[in-house]
């Protein structure tokens, strides 16, 4: 569909009406449901104002406005799916923009075009078609499937050239002109069975609810992480390399310097971006763990991202990214963990926050656990736990001869994808993260 992006509207005074278009909302993200209008038609938009809150299945955030004026026209309604640059609402503001004037087009015409893909998702909603597999149809695929009476098998039986072999518009328009000639040929194969007796056919349990028990319906980012972590270990061979570390020289460090630290850069100073250096370092060494699987080929990340897993208040968890973290020192990298930190427990990341990660770092120490077995953030290859710091007796060696002590001890726990990183180099890895934090610089200063 062909929109023109400024609309010269015939007044007294020189006025221009400009779409508002969906930003990118993030790698392989490509639509979002609008949640909510948080600006009313004729009501007066400053710069950077929020227009609208939107949901992808990363992120919750609102749309702010990249100019000043009115909004006149909401082309979508709460619910609506929005396509990634596709425009949903209209601003008149006064004077050219840029200089530029557009031939005459009423708003009533842009209006007629953008409500028609709107009216594509009422449809879904009276008559959603429900398909028979686990692929995923867009609201327009959708709407032209029943609009054409092809049933569910057929069009499970059609193939996508889109993401993950997603079925596109085209490919079922391509697939229509050629349906009445070859519809013959379309045959729906029934996957074959094996003898009953090698079938593991998974059967949900009925589960019993009693008058006194609680139904609660998951939150819809609490449905996202559980669709995402049963996808990550349906495409990831996981597998795990578990290590203790002695930290006590880096808990002394910290302990004597945090004082200081908060009041010289305004920062509290939390184990975690000392943490976090030592994996950056160890990323440096071992790049082939900052990698990413696409089908037979690797992609070798230049970028060292790291994701750090957080925990929102309602109990869900974000992965807000500190980009570049191999070039932060360890006073940008406090400032970075604190600032996302805040950030996602108050709901106040963007986008761009939570893109591009290339490894993942969870604090489960942060809960009293000591060590797990987190699930890979795709498409990385790893995530490294971290556990909690406990004071544990332990067998020191000196010139003198062997002692016990207590120190503090943490255990690291490596997750990573065996299609492409095997046992030697996931070892390796994490046992480099606890040399960098065992050999830890006591006489670093901050």
């Amino acid at each position: 569909m062909c929109i023109l992006n400024l609309i010269l509207h015939q007044n007294k005074r020189t006025m221009a009406r400009i779409e508002i278009k969906l930003p990118k909302m993030g790698e392989s993200v490509s639509e979002a449901t609008l949640t909510a209008w948080l600006k009313n038609e004729g009501e007066t938009i400053k710069l950077d104002d929020g227009i609208a809150e939107v949901a992808t299945d990363k992120v919750d955030t609102e749309v702010p406005s990249e100019v000043e004026g009115v909004l006149v026209k909401k082309l979508f309604e709460v619910g609506d799916v929005v396509k990634v640059d596709q425009a949903f609402a209209i601003i008149e503001v006064e004077g050219d923009v840029d200089g530029i004037i557009v031939d005459d087009f009423s708003l009533d015409d842009l209006a007629k075009e953008v409500e028609q893909e709107v009216d594509v998702v009422k449809e879904i909603k009276k008559e959603p078609i429900k398909s028979t597999s686990d692929k995923f149809y867009s609201p327009l695929v959708k709407s032209i499937a029943s609009k054409e009476q092809i049933s569910n098998a057929e069009l499970d039986a059609i193939q996508g050239t889109g993401a993950n072999n997603r079925l596109t518009k085209d490919d079922l328009l391509n697939y229509l002109k050629t349906r009445g000639s070859k519809k013959e040929e379309v045959k729906v194969v029934a996957p074959v069975q094996k003898p009953k007796e090698t079938i593991a056919t998974p059967v949900a349990t009925p589960i019993a609810v009693s008058g006194n028990d609680e139904v609660i319906e998951m939150s819809r980012m609490g449905k996202l992480i559980s669709h995402h972590m049963v996808q990550s270990v349906q495409t990831s061979a996981h597998v795990q390399s578990f290590i203790d570390v002695d930290v006590t020289n880096l808990v002394k460090w910290r302990e004597k310097v945090k004082s200081k630290f908060e009041k010289s850069e305004g920062e509290k100073l939390t184990f975690t971006p000392i943490l976090l250096q030592a994996v950056v370092k160890a990323l440096r060494d071992y790049p082939l763990m900052n990698i990413s699987v696409d089908g037979d080929h690797i992609i070798k990340k230049k970028a060292i991202n790291l994701g750090m897993a957080t925990a929102l208040p309602d109990g869900n968890l974000i992965v807000p990214v500190i980009k570049n973290a191999d070039q932060l020192n360890l006073v940008g990298m406090a400032k970075s963990v604190n600032d996302l930190a805040n950030r996602a427990r108050n709901n106040q990341l963007k986008p761009d926050d939570i893109a591009g990660g290339t490894f993942t770092v969870t604090n489960i120490g942060s809960f009293g656990s000591i060590f797990g077995t987190p699930i890979i953030n795709q498409p990385q290859v790893g995530i490294l736990a971290l556990g909690a710091i406990q004071k544990v007796p332990a067998v020191i060696e000196t010139a003198d001869g062997d002692f016990i002590g207590i120190r503090q001890k943490m255990y690291l726990s490596l997750s990573y994808d065996h299609r492409v990183v095997n046992g030697a180099l996931g070892g390796m890895f994490v046992k480099r993260v606890a040399e960098y934090l065992e050999n830890f610089d006591v006489s670093q200063s901050i």
